[in-house]
């Protein structure tokens, strides 16, 4: 075989077989019989007769069956082999030539059909069990793998008959157990697998773990067994064994394992290393098919990379490894699912029932059956399709009925399809239940969470009321994981916009919000969806460039995303939506002229009504109506949404005639009567007899005649009765009785109207007035109220809560609950401007607050800029003003200014003139009388008041003055000294600072002068002095001694210590000298020279005396300075030539030694 680098490897199986075989003649040494073995004949008669007459040995028998094997005739091959078997008497050679008739019928049974059956008859037989002879089998000639294997065994019992401890039958007795678990049920295979591994182990043993055949039987044990890091292991030491081996490939078992494990890349290199060493490697081509294949799922359809990724699985491998081997069962069903996409029946059935047949596995067999069902599942043919799908599951393993946890995962899907189609959810949900919990699969919970939101709008539409039953909630929460599901990266899963309109129908009732979001999800999938095509020409704004492409929606998402947005009080993206939906029915009128847009654009016309409405757009809003009326006449609410509009904006003229033309035009309209009803409340004349109430007698005749359920008049007549309980008399205990029971009566028609519609909210707060109205009981009512402001988006929620917190002088809480009311207004209602002043101003008067009393009379003229006709508001201004002018009065000088009292006394001058105008005029709010003395009170009394205050505000406010400005002085002078205190230390620290540098400056002067003072010293020595000062020096820098850091008169490390230090007040005072050598303990310094001349000291002497006598700056050139010296100079301690050299850790202790001592070198 050729090498591996570079050069691709081919199969070499019989490359040992000759192509002509000499057969020598019995009794004739030089004759023999040339056989040619490239053309062997199919009957092989004459060929062994001949073999047996001239008695040829083992090797001829076995070269002419192998002969046989190469050319693909291994029936001929093994009959040989027991004609010699039957010929030869030699119990060896009966041995090996029974052996490789096994091994000839493993090879067989690896090609030969699982099954000999028709069609028909493999549907009644089991799922995969081995195959049996019947007297029904119309294709008796076909052997199949059982039959080989049969075969197999007998010859290896005759072999341990022959040979009990032949030890190449353990590796054929495992091979044999491996191939037979694979068509036994899958209940059985374990055993069958676990005496495998025990034979191949056998084999591995007897060998001396040699055997590289038993090696990959082993691996392929785990493998089977689904232990496949172990089996991974092994087939790595196999490669290490046997880096070169093709056939079989154990790169293919590695990818395999590490597919397995979930390393697609990994296994994707050892399958392209395997086609590498042998490209026309079936298996290799056909997993790498796979392997695109499964590259392709990643991606959407209309993406580039899914065609290029399926082109080249379909097309480079799978067909190429087809073309090699057409009955390899992995190709057969790959190839049968590219036909069942394209619905291709015949080719389908052809290649799955060939898989069926010839495959090795369960596995592939139950794809097989699977691709037979998903055909008959698009022919619509249910019932084999059911057959189909119960044979796919119950080949691998599971009961056929869905209700085990093995099995095929897509078949227990599919049945679980034709359930819901055959209308039998309740299995279907058993079954689907039953794989979500074992698989998690996103499909199965989907099917899922769609039968249980069917369920609950089946419940819903039975039930109006139900809301949230256990189907809701199993069908939100299984709906809720696919949406989770989809933000996994490592899935790589593409949103289904299906299940997000299913979600957005959920939670319209309960959770519009969320009913958006899903909405608007789906929106962003259909743009991304869009190709280049749709992008406008020449734009390069993102938010115009998405403008344009929106009206390429469906026009029924985009009209549902407005209607949201409006229940979102999002009038403006409403608009927006239902405008581009207008858009988008344009657009498909045009490309087809055969579509039906009307009612469509109907729908969203009035829409778009109710929008311009809600965003004050009368005009705007009533043209659409109009235009609507114009092509369809008949259309009531359009009709009566318009003279609604027509009421507003012309109360007394053509709005009522329009409400009452709507009316006559459709009077058991409940829609209409309600509206008409509301008219007659906004303009009636107010009376307190119920009898003559024009209103009250609409809403009887609507609950006696045409619906007495009817939750608007009913919820109408319980506010009737409320408003004449409150404006009922309540003098006497008699009053109070008809008060209370006009009460109970407006409750009563609450609590109907709550009993047919719990959830209407209107009716809950008609009962939470009457509580407090009738009962006082405010805490129970500030319940009820709190739980509608969830529900009930109207601003009356708000105001009944300001109401409710007012009377419990909870005044900051009434104040937050009446702006929320004012917000959801657009402060555009003077009712509750009203009511805002007025809890103000009793919060101003609670606390005695100048700014409450400031905001009441705020909000007072607010309501009056509203209204300007209403006196009772400017009665409201003028007793605001009142109410300041009286409250400064109380307050200190320090919580008032100048300002306040002047603005005072002018308010108080318009509100004693407002007084007055009002007192004249036809009906007040209040009588006369008292409004003039209030008046003539604000003239003399408040403004001499105000007058006194503003004159002791100028005397206060003058002092104050003039304290504030003593204090600002002392305050600044302070603020001097403490800068010039920091002033003054800044100088300080920047003279230390030039003194330290000037120092230091000296000090590199003195430095510099000294080096200078060496180097002339040096110049002036002989050359042999200089060359051995130079060897010191360099002696000294290579033992880290000579550090230039350090000025030239740190003492040299190694010698004795010498400190200098810079000269004081004229004098030169030399520092003690100590050696680095260790001295004897008892050394005198009286003691007189030993030696007699200095010429026997050493270099370093010399040099310590050089450096000695230049620090002194008086010394000659033999070291002997003229200056003073201290006892310990004056003595030469005697010196040895083999100077010891110093560690580091005697360095360290020296340098200790010198510190306690103190004799160190200055630091600058």
């Amino acid at each position: 075989m050729a090498a591996s680098n570079g050069i691709k490897l081919r199969n070499e199986r019989f490359a040992d077989i000759p192509l002509a075989l000499d057969i020598p003649v019995l009794d004739a040494e030089e004759e023999a019989v040339e056989v040619n073995l490239t053309e062997l004949q199919e009957d092989h008669t004459e060929l062994c007769t001949l073999l047996e007459m001239e008695n040829v040995a083992r090797q001829y028998w076995m070269t002419v069956a192998l002969a046989y094997a190469k050319q693909s005739k291994v029936d001929q091959a093994v009959e040989i082999v027991l004609k010699a078997v039957k010929v030869k008497t030699d119990p060896e050679d009966r041995v090996s030539l029974l052996h490789a008739a096994v091994w000839m019928c493993l090879s067989k049974c690896r090609e030969a059909p699982r099954e000999a059956r028709s069609d028909a008859a493999l549907m009644d037989a089991p799922a995969f069990y081995a195959s049996k002879r019947s007297a029904n089998n119309s294709n008796e000639g076909i052997k199949t793998k059982d039959d080989y294997l049969r075969e197999a065994t007998g010859h290896m019992n005759e072999i341990s008959r022959i040979s009990p401890s032949f030890p190449q039958l353990y590796l054929t007795r495992g091979m044999v157990s491996l191939l037979r678990s694979t068509l036994v049920h899958p209940n059985e295979r374990a055993g069958a697998l676990k005496s495998a591994l025990n034979d191949f182990e056998t084999a591995l043993r007897v060998s001396h773990q040699n055997n590289i055949m038993a090696l990959l039987g082993k691996a392929r044990v785990y493998f089977a067994l689904g232990r496949y890091q172990e089996s991974l292991q092994v087939y790595q030491l196999a490669i290490q064994r046997a880096p070169r081996m093709t056939e079989p490939d154990p790169r293919i078992g590695l990818g395999c394992c590490l597919w397995q494990l979930g390393h697609i890349e990994e296994a994707k290199l050892a399958w392209e290393r395997a086609l590498e060493l042998n490209p026309e490697s079936k298996f290799a081509n056909i997993l790498m098919g796979l392997y695109y294949l499964h590259s392709s799922a990643q991606f959407s359809s209309s993406d580039p990379r899914f065609t290029q990724a399926y082109k080249k699985a379909m097309v480079v491998f799978a067909q190429k490894a087809f073309k090699l081997d057409e009955n390899t069962p992995l190709t057969l069903a790959t190839f049968g699912g590219y036909y069942l996409m394209r619905k291709n029946k015949p080719f389908v059935e052809k290649l799955a029932w060939r898989a069926i047949r010839y495959c090795d596995v369960p596995e592939i067999a139950s794809d097989g059956y699977y691709l037979l069902a998903r055909m008959a599942h698009y022919e619509k043919d249910y019932p084999q399709a059911w057959l189909y799908y119960q044979r796919a599951d119950e080949t691998r393993g599971g009961d056929g009925r869905g209700g085990d946890d093995q099995g095929h995962t897509a078949a227990k899907f599919g049945m679980a399809q034709l359930k819901v189609i055959l209308k039998d959810t309740v299995d279907a949900k058993f079954r689907l239940d039953k794989l979500v919990r074992q698989t998690k699969s996103v499909e199965s919970m989907s099917l899922l969470g769609n039968l249980y939101a069917e369920e609950y709008f089946a419940e819903q539409r039975e039930n109006p009321k139900a809301t949230k039953t256990d189907a809701w909630k199993k069908a939100v929460s299984l709906l809720e994981q696919v949406r989770l599901a989809w933000k996994d990266t490592k899935k790589n899963l593409t949103p289904d916009a299906n299940v997000l309109l299913l979600l957005a129908r959920l939670y319209e009732t309960d959770t519009p919000g969320q009913s958006l979001q899903c909405l608007l999800q789906v929106e962003q999938l259909e743009l991304e969806k869009m190709g280049d095509d749709k992008r406008p020409e020449g734009v390069e704004d993102e938010a115009a460039i998405k403008k344009a492409m929106r009206q390429h929606l469906p026009p029924q998402l985009l009209n549902n995303i407005g209607s949201f947005y409006y229940l979102a009080d999002r009038f403006s993206e409403a608009q927006n939506a239902f405008e581009t939906a207008l858009s988008a029915c344009v657009r498909i009128a045009e490309e087809d002229k055969t579509a039906d847009t009307d009612a469509l654009v109907t729908t969203i016309s009035y829409n778009l009504g109710r929008t311009y409405e809600a965003e004050a757009k009368l005009d705007e809003a009533k043209t659409v109506y109009t235009k609507l009326l114009d092509q369809h006449p008949g259309y009531l609410e359009a009709s009566a949404r318009s003279a609604f509009i027509s009421l507003l904006q012309d109360p007394s003229g053509s709005g009522p005639k329009a409400v009452t033309k709507v009316f006559q035009s459709a009077p058991d309209n409940l829609e209409v009567r309600a509206l008409y009803g509301w008219y007659l409340n906004k303009s009636k004349k107010r009376t307190s007899n119920p009898a003559e109430d024009q209103e009250q007698r609409h809403l009887k005749h609507t609950l006696k005649d045409y619906n007495k359920h009817d939750l608007y008049s009913l919820t109408t007549m319980g506010n009737l009765h409320l408003v004449i309980a409150r404006e009922m008399p309540r003098q006497t205990e008699q009053d109070k009785d008809r008060r209370r029971k006009m009460y109970a009566k407006a409750v009563e028609f609450f609590a109907k109207a709550l009993q047919l519609d719990p959830h209407n909210a209107y009716a809950a707060q008609g009962i939470a007035i009457s509580i407090i109205e009738d009962k006082k009981e405010l805490g129970k009512a500030i319940q009820i109220f709190m739980k509608l402001r969830e529900v009930l988006k109207d601003s009356s929620v708000s105001l009944n809560l300001g109401h409710a917190f007012c009377e419990q002088k909870q005044y900051p809480r009434a104040i937050e609950h009446y702006e929320n009311a004012l917000a959801k207004e657009k402060s555009r209602d003077y009712t509750t401007l009203s009511c805002l002043g007025r809890v103000w101003m009793l919060r101003g008067k609670s606390e005695k607050s100048l700014d409450a009393m400031k905001s009441s009379l705020d909000c007072a003229r607010r309501a009056l800029a509203i209204s300007p006709a209403q006196i009772h508001f400017r009665f409201n201004v003028a007793y605001a003003q009142f109410q300041i002018a009286q409250i400064l009065n109380t307050i200190p000088p320090q919580g008032r200014s100048m300002e306040d009292l002047e603005t005072a006394l002018v308010d108080l001058d318009a509100a004693v003139e407002t007084l007055a105008e009002i007192a004249k005029s036809p009906n007040p709010p209040f009588p006369r009388q008292d409004l003039e003395q209030r008046a003539a009170m604000g003239r003399s009394t408040m403004r001499s008041q105000l007058e006194r205050l503003i004159q002791e505000q100028r005397t206060y406010e003058g002092k104050h003055a003039e304290r504030l400005a003593e204090a600002r002085k002392i305050r600044e002078d302070e603020i001097q000294k403490l800068e010039e205190k920091k002033r003054l230390l800044a100088e300080k620290e920047s003279e230390k600072e030039k003194r330290l540098l000037q120092e230091h400056r000296e000090m590199q002067i003195r430095d510099r002068e000294i080096t200078e003072k060496r180097v002339q010293y040096e110049a002036t020595l002989p050359r042999k002095e200089k060359g051995k000062r130079k060897k010191d020096d360099d002696h000294i820098d290579s033992d880290g001694e000579g550090d230039h850091n350090y000025s030239s008169e740190a003492p040299s490390r190694g010698r004795r210590s010498r400190g200098t230090s810079a000269p004081t007040d004229g004098k030169d005072k030399p520092r003690k000298k100590r050696r680095l050598e260790r001295r004897p303990k008892a050394q005198k310094a009286e003691k007189p020279n030993k030696y007699k001349s200095s010429e026997l000291v050493g270099d370093s002497d010399l040099d310590e005396d050089e450096n000695d006598g230049l620090a002194n700056g008086n010394g000659d050139a033999n070291g002997n300075g003229n200056g003073d010296a201290s006892d310990d100079d004056a003595v030469a301690q005697p010196r040895k030539k083999a100077q010891r050299v110093i560690s580091d850790d005697d360095d360290e202790d020296v340098a200790m030694e010198d510190v306690a001592a103190g004799g160190g070198d200055d630091s600058e």
